[in-house]
């Protein structure tokens, strides 16, 4: 399946993600679920069509890693509608869908199809799966916390919000380690090492430790009650994830990983 296509399959899942969004407030959730579903099946339909035909896991390029963040949105959306009920977040993982879908429509950066010989290893896809799931659900999570944070919000706060937001960080912090891991053993079988504190490596070690300590502060909140630090919990959170989107793409722009890190996304 060549890149020309994306553009069908993009509309068409696009188009049932906000239908599914809209169906949402509209309390119809037999549809809410079918819309949705349906957006994501004909999305993992695209993903697997160019897996087959480059050979290889769409997983090199920051575009190609923007498709599957693309596609987790919607998924992380729906299982938080499906486990909470909360119909805003469909809007908002559909909002961001678009984005990166937009994104890819105008930079693809999707090329060749050849690998590396280090991304040639078994543990090259669940790897990258593993944290673009991972990133999906924090980033509905740092949704949740920016919502929670708007005037109008913060004095009508309730337990379950909390509720989903700490289920979610630790949901995605155990993804994150378990994707650390897969690393480590892929480091170890490519270049004889588990960790070499790579910068990517190093923020991902920083984004790690500052989820860890969120999950920290809100245990001391639960056992001993305190605004100002619930709301202090909500920015860690925040700053968390723009240290996540430092790992995932800003180190390629950081003059210290330039010809050094083995960690940057290809762009050809």
């Amino acid at each position: 399946m060549m890149w020309d296509y994306f553009i069908y399959f993009a509309i068409a899942s696009l188009l049932l993600w906000w239908g599914g969004a809209v169906s949402a407030f509209r309390n119809r959730k037999t549809l809410t679920y079918a819309l949705t579903i349906a957006g994501l099946l004909i999305y993992a339909a695209f993903i697997g069509s160019i897996w087959i035909t480059m050979q290889r896991p769409p997983l090199r390029t920051m575009g190609e890693t923007r498709l599957w963040y693309a596609f987790f949105l919607p998924l992380a959306g729906i299982i938080v509608y499906g486990r909470w009920q909360y119909k805003w977040i469909l809007s908002f993982s559909a909002l961001l869908a678009t984005v990166f879908t937009l994104i890819n429509l105008l930079k693809p950066e999707i090329h060749s199809t050849t690998l590396m010989p280090a991304l040639q290893s078994g543990w090259f896809a669940p790897h990258v799966i593993v944290y673009m799931f991972c990133y999906a659900l924090l980033g509905a999570a740092t949704l949740v916390a920016i919502a929670m944070l708007l005037p109008r919000l913060h004095y009508t706060l309730h337990t379950t919000h909390y509720s989903l937001l700490d289920q979610l960080v630790a949901v995605g912090l155990s993804f994150m380690t378990l994707g650390m891991l897969m690393g480590a053993f892929w480091a170890k079988e490519a270049w004889g090492h588990y960790w070499a504190w790579d910068p990517k490596e190093t923020w991902a070690a920083i984004t790690w430790l500052l989820y860890l300590g969120y999950i920290h502060m809100r245990r001391v909140t639960q056992k001993h009650p305190n605004p100002t630090m619930d709301k202090a919990a909500l920015w860690l959170l925040i700053l968390c994830f723009c240290c996540l989107q430092m790992c995932w793409w800003g180190i390629n722009y950081l003059p210290s990983a330039q010809g050094v890190s083995v960690h940057t996304y290809g762009m050809k």
